[in-house]
């Protein structure tokens, strides 16, 4: 005991003179703006390295799971970005047979080529204009198509301009079959959505999937057999429940048109003539 007070009582100075210079350096910095104000720049300075010291180590520390969640997130991505390639893919190859089915339907038939110079697609009973007349052979009842499907039936016609009854009208109603079958019906538009139409009365006994191909029939001199005009997307009952109603995703986007061709069948006259006896 006598030993641990005399270690004590020999550093005691020491202790004293580490309590003065710490008091001391307190009142230097709390009533001295200027010493003060350096001490806030330098503790604070002091304390952000020590934050960035500490955020380093603890980014380092959770590195391998943070390294595992971006691994799974790239996974996810790329099975996301392999499934749109997939789909575009798809898309295209449709798109590209659509357009070579519609050229070889339409290789002895004569096209007019047309701009739309006036359009809408919000009405019940849509119509467009498009820039070419009578002074082009363009005349009523010839059926106008794009590159993507059916547009409409020329209306009528003036020197330079025609007016074209849209597919999106209440009045249009095409004649229509499923491809590859003999199922036909009419595709009619009901209003609302530009890209949404209806073929009625399906039997029930014919099998539909959704995806299945809406063509031109052929039953009319206006537009040959085979010309695109969508796919299924809905299979409903009508409304006496003996057939189908199907809800069509058109293939042709008329709000965005801007080219189309005006079809002259040679035949269409001959045709006519037969259908009126």
């Amino acid at each position: 005991m006598h030993d641990f007070i005399e270690r004590i009582t020999a550093y005691v100075h020491w202790a004293l003179f580490l309590l003065l210079e710490v008091l001391s350096g307190f009142l230097l910095f709390q009533y001295n703006h200027y010493q003060g104000s350096v001490w806030f720049t330098q503790a604070n300075t002091a304390a952000a390295m020590v934050h960035e010291w500490e955020a380093k180590a603890l980014s380092y520390l959770r590195m391998p799971a943070e390294n595992a969640a971006l691994v799974r997130r790239n996974i996810i991505l790329q099975n996301k970005l392999d499934v749109l390639r997939h789909e575009l893919a798809l898309t295209q190859a449709d798109t590209s047979s659509t357009q070579k089915t519609q050229e070889e339907t339409l290789r002895d038939m004569t096209l007019i080529p047309a701009q739309i110079v006036d359009n809408s697609v919000r009405k019940r009973d849509n119509m467009l204009v498009i820039n070419v007349g009578s002074n082009e052979g363009v005349a009523p009842e010839m059926g106008v198509v794009s590159g993507t499907g059916v547009v409409g039936i020329v209306s009528a016609v003036t020197q330079h301009h025609a007016l074209v009854m849209s597919i999106l009208n209440s009045h249009s109603s095409i004649s229509c079959r499923l491809r590859g079958t003999e199922y036909f019906g009419y595709l009619k538009w009901k209003g609302g959505k530009p890209l949404r139409a209806y073929m009625d009365d399906v039997p029930r006994h014919a099998h539909i999937q959704k995806g299945d191909v809406i063509e031109t029939s052929g039953f009319s001199s206006v537009f040959p057999a085979g010309i695109f005009l969508g796919k299924v997307a809905e299979i409903k009952n009508s409304s006496d429940g003996l057939a189908y109603e199907l809800e069509i995703l058109l293939s042709t986007d008329i709000a965005n048109l801007r080219h189309v061709n005006v079809i002259d069948n040679h035949n269409k006259a001959e045709i006519d003539s037969l259908l009126m006896q």
